[in-house]
């Protein structure tokens, strides 16, 4: 699977200043986007996902550093950037983000549809009817009726609330829309419509897509690649059918386990033991350490490095070598059992 690269990312760290000392939040993350492709990024609370994408944005707080060695978008360097440049000139306009519980995002004294004619206005100089008909558009893009666009957002359900958000993000007609978490808070039958709706925004538009969660399902549905981040780290990347049909790490390994297959109802889900690493203090080992079961003496010796074992599929594993084998024993419920 190869592409016109749009977003490339070398060796990105975010660290956070606290009370109890620097929490290394991202580690020297590296991947890159191609354009019409959705990047999946995948991985459990507290793994760094949402951080990284904020370090993309520029949305960090206070208290947060970030370096990199490179951040590329359509061939320009981001790093060299002012805020006050990145905020006119990539911000919304080129990169959009459709933020964790986007739902309560919208201001709710302000009518929806003037929220995103105001999204559009802001970098352009349109007049308040110039910028209501590309809205009306939008909406029809993301599933809502266009007079809905009166409405307060406590007129909307939580499913309407996210695709306004959706449109909001469209407005520009950015090259890449950021969606963390898109489908959380809402129930099954509001997540489906919702991520029915992606799929059909998807063939409408030529933006990219990162999409980020913790549910390995949604992840499996949109992506045409996937990163399993764990620790601040990408422990494997891989196109999404090698990463599920062959994958070699064994965090991996082990939320393939806990994600139940239509395929084959008797099979038996294996939680993985242990609790995610506090990140307090740089790396100096495998982050997945103490929940491992095929750790060896050298995962605690050194941070291992990432290694690209085919094209596009990369991981970091000392025992990358022995997929196959781990993969075997990683089905065997024992094989976690034995970490308690």
């Amino acid at each position: 699977m190869t592409g016109e690269r749009l977003l490339q990312v070398q060796d990105l760290t975010v660290r956070y200043q606290t009370q109890m000392g620097e929490i290394h939040a991202v580690s020297g993350v590296t991947f890159f986007v191609n354009k019409n492709e959705v990047f999946g990024i995948a991985g459990e609370s507290g793994c760094g996902k949402s951080t990284l994408i904020r370090a993309l944005m520029r949305l960090l707080p206070d208290n947060a550093k970030m370096s990199a060695q490179s951040i590329e978008y359509e061939g320009e360097e981001l790093t060299r950037l002012s805020e006050a440049k990145f905020r006119e000139k990539i911000l919304w306009a080129r990169m959009s983000l459709v933020p964790q519980s986007a739902m309560n995002s919208l201001n709710p004294v302000y009518r929806v549809g003037d929220q995103v004619v105001e999204a559009i206005r802001a970098p352009k100089n349109v007049t308040k009817s110039e910028a209501r008909e590309p809205v009306t558009q939008l909406f029809d893009i993301v599933g809502l009726q266009p007079d809905l666009m009166k409405n307060f957002p406590h007129e909307f359900s939580g499913g309407m609330r996210q695709r306004a958000m959706i449109a909001m993000s469209l407005a520009l007609d950015p090259g890449l829309v950021v969606m963390d978490e898109p489908t959380t808070g809402l129930d099954v039958l509001v997540q489906e419509r919702i991520l029915r709706r992606i799929r059909e925004i998807r063939s409408q538009i030529s933006s990219s897509i990162i999409l980020i969660t913790h549910d390995i399902a949604v992840i499996a549905e949109m992506s045409d690649r996937i990163a399993v981040m764990y620790g601040g780290q990408i422990m494997e990347q891989a196109p999404a059918n090698d990463l599920f049909d062959t994958p070699c790490h064994p965090y991996t390994l082990g939320l393939k386990n806990a994600f139940p297959s239509i395929r084959n109802l008797q099979q038996k889900l294996i939680s993985i033991p242990g609790s995610p690493p506090t990140l307090l203090g740089a790396p100096s080992s495998c982050p997945f350490l103490e929940r491992c079961p095929f750790c060896v003496q050298q995962c605690s010796q050194r941070n291992p490095e990432n290694i690209t074992i085919q094209p596009l599929h990369e991981v970091r594993c000392v025992r990358h070598g022995e997929a196959p084998l781990l993969r075997e024993k990683a089905s065997e419920k024992e094989t976690w059992r034995s970490l308690n």
